[in-house]
C-alpha cells in the first residue's frame, strides 16, 4: 500500500494540523497548509481510487478544476471524489473539530465504499479516535510509538542505527539538565530543540556566556517561556555545529503495513528564519556529495523503526559536512509524519509517472533524470485579493505553468491562502538541475517579485 500509487480503495485524506498550536499560529497561511495533501487527488487517475477529503474549511473549485486538469478523465475523477468541509476554519485543529460533529463523521461513514484507509497528516489520539469510529486503518505509525518521532526519540534511534550524530544529550526536562549539558559540550554554543516541535519553530541557539543572547527560531519567545515549555514537553541539548558550509540534506521514507521499509527521496532543505532553521523549501534530489550517505542512514533507521512497528511515510533530517575523507552527514531529527518534502515529491511522481531509482537518488521518467526545486513561501501584495482561478490562469498565461509533454513545469499549491495572505507554494519540475532552478526563479520573479 502506498498512497502515491493506490490501484484502488478509498483514501480518507485528514490533514488536520494536530500539533502544538502555539508554533502553528506563527505560520502565515496555517490553515491553508491543509491543502498541501491536495496532490492526492492526482491519484484519481486510477479508475478504482476514490478520495474523501476533510477540510476546515471549503475548497475553492478552481482548485479542485486545477488538479482535475492533470487527469485524463476529469468528469469521471469528480465522480470519485467527496470534499467534506466543517465550515469552520478558525477552530483547530480540524480532527478535534470532526470528532464535535457526529453529522459529518457520519458523512465520512457513508462516503468510504469498501477498502479505505486514513490518511492523516499528522497521527495524534484525535486521529486514532476518529480512525476507530470509522473502523478504518491509519497509515500513519501508532501514538503509542511517537516517542521515536521525537528529537529524543531519534537520538535513541540513531545511536541504534549506528547512524553519526552531533554529541548531545536526550530528555533533558530541568534547567539544571540544561546547565549540565551546557558544561559538558563543546564550544560557545549549543542548539536546544523541543521535542516535538516542527518546522525548526522549537530551537534555540544558547550562548553559554550569556543567555540574553539566545536566539529563538520563533519570533517573540523568551527564556522564561522557552524553559516552561522544555519542563512540559522535554527537550534535546546538542553542540552547535559552526562548521560552514553547512547543508540540511532529509530522507523521505515509506514504511508499508506489511513491514517493508523502502526510502523514497533525498532532497536539499531551504531553510530561513530568524536564526536558519525554518523549512522554507526543498530542492531534489540531495547533493551528490552526500546523497548517498544520507540515503543509506535513512535506510538503516527505517529498518530500526520497522521493527519496532511504524508504518507510513515520515521524514529524517540530517547535517552535511565536508570532512577530511568527503562528506559528513549526521542525523538531525526524525519526523514520524508527513512532512514539508512529501508533497513536492507526491506532486511530481504523480504528474511525470517517474520511478525513483534507489541505485542513484534519481526519479527517472523512462530514461531521463526529473529534478524539481520547491518551496511553501512564495508571498506578494500584489497576490492578495486574488482569486486562485486567476493566478493559475495568469500562469499558463506567462508560459510557467505544467508542459505535459515534456513533464516539465510548475505544479502548485497552498493555492486557498492567496486571497487573504497573497501566498502560495509550487514545485518546479525539470529535466536538470539548472532547468528547475531557472524555471523557479523565474516563477518567484513573476509571481512574487524581486
Amino acid at each position: 500500500m502506498s498512497i502515491f500509487e493506490p490501484s484502488e480503495g478509498t483514501l480518507v485524506v485528514v490533514p488536520s494540523l494536530s500539533l502544538p498550536q502555539d508554533e502553528l499560529r506563527r505560520i502565515t497561511a496555517a490553515r491553508s497548509y491543509e491543502e498541501r495533501l491536495l496532490f492526492l487527488l492526482l491519484t484519481l487517475r486510477e479508475p478504482g481510487v476514490k478520495v474523501v477529503y476533510l477540510s476546515s474549511a471549503p475548497v475553492d473549485p478552481d482548485i479542485v478544476d486545477y488538479y482535475f486538469a492533470f487527469l485524463p478523465d476529469p468528469d469521471d475523477a469528480a465522480k470519485r471524489l467527496t470534499l467534506i468541509s466543517l465550515d469552520d476554519p478558525w477552530s483547530q485543529p480540524l480532527t478535534r473539530t470532526l470528532l464535535d460533529r457526529p453529522d459529518a463523521v457520519e458523512r465520512v461513514r457513508a462516503a468510504i465504499d469498501g477498502d479505505a484507509w486514513l490518511v492523516p497528516f499528522v497521527l495524534s489520539e484525535l486521529e486514532e479516535e476518529l480512525a476507530s469510529l470509522l473502523n478504518v486503518p491509519l497509515y500513519g505509525p501508532a501514538t503509542s510509538l511517537s516517542y521515536y518521532g521525537s528529537k529524543s526519540g531519534a537520538r535513541e534511534v540513531g545511536h541504534e542505527a549506528g547512524v553519526p550524530m552531533a554529541r548531545g544529550f536526550g530528555d533533558v526536562r530541568s534547567e539544571l539538565q540544561i546547565e549540565e549539558a551546557l558544561e559538558a559540550l563543546p564550544g560557545e554554543r549549543v542548539i536546544v530543540k523541543l521535542n516535538d516541535a516542527y518546522s525548526g519553530l522549537g530551537n534555540a541557539i544558547v550562548t553559554k556566556a550569556d543567555r540574553s543572547l539566545t536566539n529563538f527560531s520563533a519570533a517573540g519567545e523568551t527564556w522564561e517561556n522557552y524553559l516552561r515549555k522544555i519542563r512540559d514537553r522535554g527537550a534535546v541539548v546538542e553542540e552547535f555545529i559552526e562548521h560552514r558550509p553547512l547543508y540540511y540534506p532529509s530522507a523521505l521514507a515509506q514504511i508499508t503495513p506489511g513491514g517493508q521499509a523502502r526510502v523514497l527521496a533525498t532532497h536539499d532543505q531551504v531553510l530561513g528564519g530568524p536564526n536558519g532553521h525554518v523549512y522554507q523549501g526543498c530542492t531534489f534530489p540531495a547533493a551528490p556529495e552526500y546523497r548517498a550517505e544520507v540515503g543509506q542512514s535513512a535506510a538503516r533507521i527505517a529498518d530500526i523503526l520497522a521493527e519496532r512497528g511504524v508504518i507510513g511515510l515520515f521524514g529524517m533530517d540530517f547535517f552535511a559536512l565536508k570532512a577530511d575523507a568527503g562528506y559528513a552527514a549526521l542525523l538531525c531529527e526524525i519526523n514520524l509524519r508527513i512532512g514539508g518534502t512529501t508533497h513536492p515529491f507526491g506532486a511530481a511522481l504523480l504528474t511525470t509517472g517517474a520511478t525513483y531509482d534507489p541505485a542513484t537518488g534519481h526519479l527517472m521518467s523512462g530514461d531521463q533524470p526529473k529534478f524539481y526545486t520547491a518551496t511553501d513561501n512564495c508571498a506578494s501584495g500584489c497576490l492578495r485579493g486574488r482569486t486562485p482561478g486567476e493566478v493559475m490562469r495568469t500562469a499558463d498565461r506567462l508560459g510557467i505553468g505544467f508542459d505535459a509533454e515534456r513533464s516539465t513545469g510548475n505544479v502548485f499549491h497552498l493555492l486557498g491562502a492567496i486571497p487573504e495572505h497573497g501566498k502560495l507554494g509550487f514545485t518546479s519540475i525539470g529535466n536538470s538541475r539548472e532547468e528547475a532552478d531557472e524555471l523557479h526563479a523565474l516563477t518567484r520573479r513573476l509571481l512574487c517579485g524581486p
